[in-house]
């Protein structure tokens, strides 16, 4: 697309877009919109949304159908910055999110983490370079919820000059098709040929609708059948991907970037989070526990040194997470373990792991030589010194959105296998596997809160506290509340925990807050934070709570320092986890 050309004639282009009326233009495939609106928690993407016609429309029906109360959000994708400026202007006052953000990358808009029901491409399609469509409409399937819809408007009767000045390609309804059917997506709708609204002579439109019928990935099958089917002596492919899962799921914020490959984009996370989630589920499996974790005699693994794992024995899984800070002789030997963890990873499970009937990795590695410090803190600058894990977004996707499905298979394979091994021999009955369930219990059974208590009493002492979500002041009966409930994302971080009334907090429970509620205690929670642990002096809190946030919330950088941006990520977080879980709001 020519941003120039737009950029430089938006004060033209923007009165004739704004003269054709939403229901002029998209009368065609609108009946679609109620029941995607009526969706709870529902997200609508437009992509190329020029100066917000479309997105305002969408906007008004929202905010007219849920009385201002609206669970729903719309975000619009527009390239050329003069427009979008534009478009925000136009939709000011509504709920209506910009980014400048182009096709085919989508860079800004991937980062959010978020699924759509409706995807709009409106006039767009032609600006696409036809090297470019493949990676696109791949790109737009895998931000597409299941049941989700691409709506695409192509554009026919351009002239040579129109092309050249304005960057655009032929295009036609059978490329889009073919496309699409590689991609698992089907054609819903095929519009008839359609005169131009702005009457220019020889220009026609059609449009084209789009389904994702389910996951349409295969990569849900796939990572089911290295679960399950896929040949394992030792445990660590599913050690991998359980590793994997609880990135996508914890950790929407540690993706470095993403790249395009011949075989569709893909993640790139930093090696050394790879590595360090490798020690955490190992770590009491092995220390703790006793079990072995391969049909071998010996229960040592190849990442199990002796100036490493070796020397951080005294440690347990819980201290191996990010917001924590080693020194001295640990510091060096969780240096010398994440090493090691990574150079396994990328020998072991990485180089076996094959997409069907094939020998090309599904993972790749890319190791880095680290030395070894006396200071290590646990966070994502740190963790990406050891290089880069690269990964399917495909795959990404599923373990993200499916991650409650996938890992109770994860779970029962790894007990499988595990009660197989003859140096778990006590535990091969079937009534002694539940204690290897126990085993590989993810978090700690207790949700701790104790340093934040602590941190609010310190406060309680010299000044007034209130409970974010009420306002009540706060004295000696009060509780530590999860904001977005522990038991369906197990979450400890400092930005998660607030102080609450008690009877407050046990009306809540475990229920997610509503968006209305979240934001109504914006202003309490980020005073909250500020004061607990953005103002102390001298103490390290301040770069853990920035470090576990930056890296469990979708969107935010490594860098990020700003509590509005953290703030706009957990509204992001809270839509995420309301789509995936269907949790009740409170």
């Amino acid at each position: 697309m020519s941003n120039d050309y737009y950029n430089d004639r938006v004060q033209e282009i923007a009165p004739q877009y704004l003269s054709l009326s939403f229901d002029q233009v998209h009368n065609n495939w609108a009946h679609y919109l109620p029941a995607i609106l009526a969706k709870p928690n529902a997200a609508i993407l437009d992509v190329g949304a020029g100066v917000g016609r479309d997105v305002s429309h969408i906007a008004n029906l929202l905010a007219e159908k849920n009385h201002g109360d609206n669970q729903c959000r719309v975000y619009a994708v527009e390239p050329a910055l003069q427009m979008l400026q534009k478009g925000q202007t136009t939709t000011q006052g509504q709920n209506v999110h910009w980014l400048q953000d182009a096709l085919p990358a989508l860079d800004k808009t991937t980062r959010l983490e978020i699924s759509f029901d409706l995807i709009l491409l409106s006039a767009v399609w032609m600006h696409v370079p036809v090297t470019q469509r493949s990676r696109s409409l791949r790109k737009l399937a895998n931000l597409l919820k299941p049941g989700g819809k691409i709506v695409i408007s192509l554009k026919f009767g351009m002239t040579a000059e129109e092309q050249h000045e304005r960057k655009m390609f032929d295009v036609s309804v059978e490329e889009v098709e073919a496309l699409a059917q590689n991609l698992g997506l089907f054609s819903k709708l095929e519009s008839q040929n359609k005169k131009d609204q702005l009457g220019r002579e020889g220009v026609y439109w059609q449009t084209l609708v789009l389904q994702m019928p389910d996951d349409g990935t295969g990569a849900f099958p796939f990572i089911r059948h290295v679960a399950i089917n896929d040949g394992k002596s030792a445990t660590h492919k599913l050690a991998l991907l359980r590793v994997l899962l609880r990135i996508a799921d914890g950790h929407a914020g540690a993706v470095l970037r993403r790249e395009p490959s011949a075989n569709g984009d893909r993640v790139i996370l930093p090696l050394g989070l790879v590595a360090l989630y490798w020690i955490h589920q190992y770590k009491d499996l092995i220390d703790h526990h006793g079990l072995f974790q391969t049909p071998n005699k010996s229960p040592n693994m190849g990442f199990m040194k002796d100036n490493g794992w070796g020397q951080l024995t005294h440690r347990s899984a819980a201290d191996f997470r990010i917001g924590n800070l080693f020194v001295g002789a640990d510091a060096k030997a969780l240096y010398r373990a994440l090493s090691a963890s990574a150079q396994n990873i990328r020998e072991m499970p990485s180089k076996y792991i094959t997409l069907p009937n094939s020998d090309i990795r599904v993972f790749e590695v890319d190791a880095k030589t680290v030395r070894a410090k006396d200071s290590l803190f646990l966070d994502l600058d740190s963790l990406s010194k050891w290089g880069e894990f690269s990964l399917p977004e495909t795959t990404w996707l599923a373990l993200s959105r499916y991650a409650c499905w996938i890992e109770p298979v994860l779970v029962s394979e790894w007990v499988k296998t595990m009660a197989g091994y003859k140096g778990n021999q006590d535990f091969s009955s079937s009534d002694k596997q539940h204690l290897l369930y126990q085993a590989l219990k993810w978090e700690e059974p207790v949700r701790s809160t104790t340093d934040v208590r602590q941190r609010f009493d310190a406060l309680a002492s010299s000044q007034q506290m209130q409970c974010v979500w009420s306002a009540k002041t706060l004295k000696q009966k009060y509780d530590i509340d999860h904001s977005m409930p522990f038991s369906r994302w197990p979450n400890n971080d400092l930005w998660n925990l607030v102080p609450s009334d008690s009877k407050v907090n046990n009306n809540k429970r475990d229920k997610l807050p509503s968006e209305k509620t979240l934001s109504a205690a914006k202003e309490r929670m980020q005073h909250w934070w500020a004061s607990a642990w953005l103002n102390e002096n001298g103490s390290n809190q301040k770069q853990r709570f920035f470090a576990e946030a930056n890296i469990a919330l979708p969107g935010l950088s490594a860098q990020n320092d700003s509590i509005d941006d953290l703030f706009e990520a957990l509204l992001l977080q809270r839509g995420r986890l309301k789509d995936m879980q269907q949790l009740s709001e409170w």
